[in-house]
Order: C-alpha cells, then sequence, then structure tokens
C-alpha cells in the first residue's frame, strides 16, 4: 500500500468511526421519532438539517485551529500550538452565544418557511424541538473544538472515543425521553449525551502531551491576533459546509413540493446515506491534517496526496453504492418506515449511487485544499455546484424522488470536473503569516 495511503487510513479510520457514532445518533433518534408518525420525521428532519446549518460555524473555529495546531506541531513550534488553542476558544467565546439566540429567535419561522404546507402537525414539533436543542448548541460546539485541538494533534483516536461514549448515551436516554416527553425528549437525549462527552474531551485536552508542552510556552502574540489567524484559516472551510449544508435545507423545501410522505423518505434515505458519507468526510479529514502535517514537502507531494485520497475515497463511493441498491428495502424496514414511506426511499436510494461515487472524490479531495491552504478555491466550486444543485432539482421534481437523484448527480459531475482542474493547475498555497513564536523573535 502507498505510503500516504496507508497513512490517510490510519487518520482516517477512528474520524470514521468519530463521524459515524455521532450519526448514529441522529439514526437512532430517527428510528424511534418515526414511531410517532410522518409529522415528526419530518419535524426532526427539518431541526436536524438546521443545525448542521449551525454546525458549519462550528468549523470556523473547529476546523481552522484542526489546521492551525497541525501546521504547528509539523514546524515543532509549542508557541504556536498554544497560540491556536487560545484563538479557538476566544473564536467559540464571540460567536456562540450570537448562534443561540439567533437560533432561538429564526428556528419557528424558519421551520414555517422549509415545511410549508406539506403538514401543519409537523411545524409545532419542530419548534418544540428547537427550543432545546439551540441552547444545547452550545455545548456542540464547545465539543468541536475540542475534537479539533486533538486532531490538530495528531490525536484521531479521542474524538472517535468521545463520539461513541455521546453515541452510547443517547442510545440509552433516547427510548426512555422520547417515551416521556415524544420529540422534545429526542432532543433533551442528544444534548444530555453532548454534555458528559465534553466533560470526557476537556479532561483528554489537559492530558495530552503535546498540548501540556505548548501551555508551558509563550503564545507569541495576543489573544486577539489568534482569534484572527483562526477566523482567516477556518472562514473559507465554514463557508464551504455552510453552503453545501444550506443547499440541503432548501432542498428538503424542494422535496417538501412532492408532500410529507417524500420528505419522511427523505430524510430517512438521507440518514441511512450518512453511514456512507461520513466515510468520505473522514477521509476529507484525514487528507487535510496530513497534508498540513506535510506541507513545504513540495508540490509533487501534495498532488500525490490528492491521488492517493480520490483512490480511496473512491473505492468507498463505489462500494456504498452497490450496498444501498441492493440492500434498500431491509434498510427501510430497519427504520419502522411505513409502506409508502418505504417505498420512496428505496426509490431514492437506488437513484442515489452516481451522485455518492462522485461525491466521495470531491469530499475527499477538499481535505487537500485544506490542508495546503486552498480551501477558498474549494468554496467557489461549492457555491456553483450548490446553484446548479437546487436549479436542478427544482425543474426534476416533476420526475419525483429519482429526479432529485438525477439533478444531485449532475451538479456533482459539475463540481467534480471543475475541482479536478483547480487541483491539477494551482500550486500549493505558502504560508503567509510566519508563526507567533518567528514573529516575536
Amino acid at each position: 500500500m502507498n505510503a500516504h495511503r496507508r497513512q490517510l487510513v490510519l487518520l482516517a479510520r477512528p474520524v470514521y468511526f468519530s463521524l459515524l457514532a455521532s450519526v448514529a445518533a441522529g439514526i437512532i433518534n430517527t428510528v424511534w421519532v418515526a414511531r410517532l408518525g410522518g409529522p415528526a420525521v419530518a419535524a426532526v428532519a427539518v431541526a436536524t438539517t438546521t443545525e448542521n446549518v449551525l454546525l458549519g460555524i462550528a468549523l470556523v473555529f473547529g476546523s481552522g485551529t484542526t489546521v492551525l495546531v497541525a501546521h504547528a506541531r509539523g514546524a515543532r513550534d509549542p508557541g504556536a500550538v498554544r497560540a491556536a488553542v487560545r484563538g479557538g476558544w476566544a473564536l467559540w467565546a464571540l460567536v456562540t452565544p450570537l448562534v443561540v439566540a439567533g437560533g432561538l429567535i429564526v428556528g419557528e419561522p424558519l421551520a414555517r418557511l422549509v415545511l410549508g404546507g406539506a403538514d401543519g402537525r409537523a411545524l409545532p414539533l419542530a419548534a418544540a424541538y428547537f427550543t432545546l436543542s439551540m441552547p444545547g448548541m452550545a455545548v456542540f460546539f464547545a465539543q468541536q473544538l475540542v475534537d479539533g485541538i486533538l486532531k490538530g494533534a495528531g490525536d484521531t483516536r479521542t474524538p472517535m472515543r468521545l463520539a461513541l461514549l455521546a453515541g452510547g448515551l443517547i442510545l440509552a436516554l433516547d427510548p426512555l425521553l422520547i417515551h416521556l416527553h415524544g420529540v422534545q425528549g429526542a432532543a433533551a437525549a442528544t444534548v444530555l449525551s453532548r454534555c458528559v462527552a465534553l466533560g470526557a474531551g476537556l479532561l483528554a485536552v489537559r492530558r495530552d502531551a503535546l498540548l501540556r508542552e505548548a501551555r508551558r510556552a509563550a503564545p507569541g502574540e495576543s489573544p486577539a491576533a489568534s482569534l484572527r489567524r483562526t477566523l482567516t484559516t477556518g472562514l473559507p472551510m465554514s463557508a464551504d459546509f455552510t453552503v453545501r449544508q444550506t443547499g440541503a435545507l432548501v432542498l428538503v423545501a424542494i422535496v417538501a413540493r412532492l408532500g410529507v410522505t417524500a420528505v419522511a423518505a427523505y430524510a430517512i434515505a438521507y440518514k441511512i446515506m450518512y453511514v456512507a458519507t461520513m466515510a468520505f468526510y473522514a477521509v476529507r479529514q484525514a487528507a487535510a491534517i496530513h497534508t498540513a502535517h506535510t506541507r513545504g514537502a513540495g508540490e509533487d507531494e501534495r498532488r500525490v496526496i490528492g491521488r492517493q485520497t480520490v483512490f480511496l475515497s473512491g473505492a468507498l463511493g463505489l462500494g456504498a453504492a452497490v450496498l444501498l441498491a441492493v440492500g434498500a428495502p431491509w434498510l427501510m424496514a430497519a427504520f419502522g418506515a411505513g409502506p409508502e414511506v418505504a417505498h420512496q426511499g428505496v426509490l431514492f436510494l437506488r437513484w442515489v449511487g452516481p451522485y455518492l461515487l462522485l461525491m466521495a472524490c470531491l469530499i475527499a479531495l477538499g481535505g487537500v485544499f485544506e490542508g495546503s491552504g486552498g480551501a477558498s478555491v474549494l468554496l467557489r466550486v461549492t457555491v456553483l455546484g450548490t446553484a446548479v444543485q437546487l436549479a436542478l432539482a427544482y425543474s426534476l421534481t416533476r420526475l419525483g424522488l429519482p429526479g432529485v437523484c438525477l439533478a444531485l448527480a449532475l451538479a456533482a459531475a459539475v463540481q467534480c470536473a471543475l475541482a479536478g482542474v483547480l487541483f491539477r493547475r494551482a500550486p500549493a498555497q505558502e504560508e503567509t503569516e510566519v508563526s507567533p513564536a518567528r514573529a516575536a523573535g
């Protein structure tokens, strides 16, 4: 096995199980909420998709800190590590209260806009979920930052363990709290589990050897300068994710034109797809970390990492497409979906294969852009691709969910072609700012 591919696998494996545990929490919620009926599933789909949009904001300090800590680790600069960690926490403290307050204000109007006339019973359920999930975003954001710090330090196993801890707690709490409090119980189980995982994560940060050494080093720059550095590093990655998730939220609204049955089927099928897409994002994170650690090795090295990244993720995408097409009926049945919802979900999963394969390559290659300082280039590809995706989906909904799948695949093909051209032409970005320690010297 190629040395770069081996390193990508070593980094990506624990990241995948970490992401999968988070996805499993959403799947567990959906399985139990599905027993409350289609309106409840549609409500939670809107609420959790909105949370995913807000998660993009967390990537400003989460992913930004990961890349900066990884760069400092590769340069063996403890002062830069400390500065990166301080910048991440400063940005978290600035952004989180604004997100929580804004989410509480716009949650219900947003649910009304997305659901439209799909089913009036879903709206109050979505609003009930938001009342607990939005304050809980403060804990979730802190979790993302802790994970980012550890990953940048080269530890992808501890975030996996923390995610498994949270997922296990949700598995235990969901049946009880959903039985007692319905949709709000699902939100409460998630928030309580994340609180426990965050506490364990903070202990892990204190015990990490690299981070202990960094705490003893002089940061070399003010917290405000560290905050700005984190912001400029993480903003393109955050914007990329936010554009994607906003597109996903608008896509739910487009699917809602087909009725509440289609929305419920789409929500369940997308939860199933997350098992595959999280593998692509695991490879992406591994590629970003590995590229950042080897930054300065040269343009040829970056191209080799990019090729191995696409090969690995593409193989995963092809395997996922085949497995979902074959197992679609059993997977929908496992979620307890009714006959109409199950039929629509099977249809979607059997048409979505080409999209999965293309997105596997695109998502993973994005990690090389991020680790080499080219996240802003990737953002332009995402904006264009999302606009094409939504325009096509709107025009092809007359074909039902297969039309949505066709729109997704065509838009992904456009993005893959453009990203490939940019990757071959664009040189790796050089360091635009010296490290804090060198700046102080």
